[in-house]
């Protein structure tokens, strides 16, 4: 498994979803789909997902920050 950071491509918003599709080895278009649908669950998934767009590093700092 891959460190848990958004990357730079495959983004559309925050790259949230980019990041946890590579972290479980799925595509970031099924996370999506999945994040959409569990909109339609009571619970604080919109809050979540701006936690971790938050709290997630950008792969490009990441990776600036190694050297």
């Amino acid at each position: 498994m891959t460190a848990l950071a958004r990357p730079a491509e495959g983004r559309m918003i925050g790259g949230v979803c980019a990041a946890l599709a590579r972290r479980f080895g799925t595509t970031p278009t099924t996370m999506r789909v999945l994040f959409l649908a569990s909109c339609l669950l009571p619970g604080p998934q919109f809050l979540l997902y701006l936690a971790l767009w938050v709290l997630l590093p950008d792969e490009n700092r990441h990776r600036r920050s190694a050297w």
